[in-house]
């Protein structure tokens, strides 16, 4: 058996991130059984379903390595299928016509509630004889299609996640609307259980990756199955992803898009493998991989019952480590759309050798690509203010001595090499007879208006060769 498992989002949004990380591990368990990773677009919801969504959830699915081997296809365009299974379904007795109005509806919910009882239909139109029909359709009423429940059912199935799951008919709202409102001789708008069954057996997909919210809709449509006699693929229900309160990860909460990640400067690689641990843990607890590698090692057994929340400083941690493993030749053009932004006057090609030697002075420090932004303001800005801290480092006792010494050595050498500049903070610190630290943090201080920063003599290399450093310094001097 090849394995087929599927991602069926729906574009009345962009790409969430319980969306990716579902897809996520659909893909790790079919390149893990050498399978198939189909993309089916569920876009039966007309008002709210828009091509930019659609384009927004490609896009993001791409961009986090996800590729899939089949579709992207649409739900829109398969109507006719869905309505031949509706009207088998009618033909061997398990679905019906429904005649009953709103207004009733809304009565017999009313009722419910005054009686403290849960939400369900009651069946009403289960049984009609031809003649109640006629008198229905007399009246104007327009039917949907409704699938049989038993009450009295059992619905069991081994969970690939959670074991033996067991769901009362009694527990699944009575009749179920697989159908909308239509003319009597027509089949109406088919709705979500089951176009997404019709959609698995006509993709022939073996395995059901989702999250547990579908628990309840997988009793439902076990009974599709049945009702279209096929067989029953095999489902798993991974954990939801959690805020830091342990509720279901919202909007609320802000960043859930995969675009909101992106525009925040974490790089797909990072983003994935933190989905990854999201819900599943490695044999060996390894906590850093790619794909292909966590790949050969995904199974159910290690994906949690229990949801995952979602830990900020995790994935900075991660986001960071992949960082600090780029090149300075492949973090580059990652950087220069967020400089760009900023309003940074730069020429990428003219300047590429200067803001390679920038990109391999700030990398080490950034957790976030958007970081590089504040980190790397100083060398893009032709002066510089002080803050309360750097303001104190220049005006204790021997700074500004130490910063002329400075200067008049820089004056001399304006091709300063990084030896050279080692030297010439040992020769200062003998001159002025001060700790070396008071040299180190007066010309931080001078140069970027801070106390913390990247590598200082890096820092000082860069802007020497960019004409930036002594005029920062004669201006502290005064």
């Amino acid at each position: 058996m090849t394995v087929r498992v599927r991602i069926a989002p729906s574009p009345t949004g962009n790409l969430h991130i319980g969306t990716a990380r579902t897809a996520v591990f659909n893909w790790l368990f079919a390149h893990h059984h050498d399978g198939k990773f189909i993309l089916r677009v569920e876009d039966t919801d007309v008002e709210r379903s828009k091509p930019e969504y659609t384009q927004n959830i490609l896009d993001g699915l791409k961009w986090l390595g996800l590729n899939w081997d089949e579709g992207p296809l649409f739900q829109s365009q398969r109507l006719d299928l869905y309505r031949q299974s509706i009207q088998t379904l009618l033909d061997n007795g398990s679905a019906y016509r429904c005649y009953t109005t709103t207004e009733e509806l809304d009565e017999l919910r009313a009722s419910q509630e005054a009686n403290n009882q849960a939400p369900r239909y009651d069946n009403r139109h289960r049984n009609l004889t031809p003649e109640q029909e006629a008198a229905f359709i007399a009246e104007g009423r327009r039917p949907v299609i409704r699938f049989k429940i038993d009450d009295d059912r059992e619905i069991s199935w081994v969970d690939l996640v959670r074991d033996t799951v067991t769901w009362k008919g009694s527990d699944l709202g009575g009749d179920m609307v697989i159908s909308r409102a239509a003319d009597e001789h027509e089949l109406g708008q088919p709705l979500y259980n089951l176009a997404v069954v019709v959609d698995d057996i006509d993709m022939q997909i073996t395995h059901v990756i989702r999250g547990e919210d579908h628990i309840a809709n997988t009793a439902k449509q076990i009974l599709l199955y049945e009702g279209l006699g096929v067989k029953v693929p095999e489902f798993a229900h991974t954990p939801l992803i959690l805020s830091a309160e342990g509720k279901k990860l919202s909007k609320r909460d802000g960043v859930t898009s995969i675009d909101d990640f992106k525009k925040m400067g974490y790089i797909a690689p990072a983003l994935v493998n933190y989905m990854t641990l999201l819900g599943w843990s490695a044999p060996d607890a390894q906590e850093l991989f790619t794909l292909d590698e966590a790949a050969k090692q995904f199974d159910f057994d290690r994906v949690n019952k229990a949801g995952g929340k979602f830990d900020w400083d995790k994935l900075n941690w991660i986001n960071s480590q992949y960082i600090h493993a780029m090149p300075a030749e492949q973090l580059l053009p990652e950087l220069i759309p967020y400089w760009q932004a900023a309003g940074f006057k730069f020429d990428p090609d003219a300047d590429r050798a200067w803001l390679l030697q920038l990109t391999s002075l700030i990398g080490a420090s950034l957790a976030r690509l958007d970081e590089c932004v504040e980190i790397s303001r100083t060398f893009f800005t032709d002066s510089v203010i002080l803050n309360e801290e750097a303001t104190a480092k220049v005006a204790q006792p021997g700074a500004k001595e130490v910063l002329t010494t400075l200067v008049t050595t820089l004056e001399t050498k304006p091709d300063l090499s990084e030896s050279e500049a080692q030297e010439l903070m040992k020769q200062v610190t003998k001159e002025q007879n001060v700790k070396k630290g008071v040299v180190m943090q007066s010309l931080r201080a001078a140069l970027t208006g801070e106390v913390h920063g990247p590598d200082l003599i890096q820092s000082l290399l860069l802007l020497h060769r960019h004409q930036l450093a002594i005029p920062r310094i004669e201006k502290v001097i005064g």
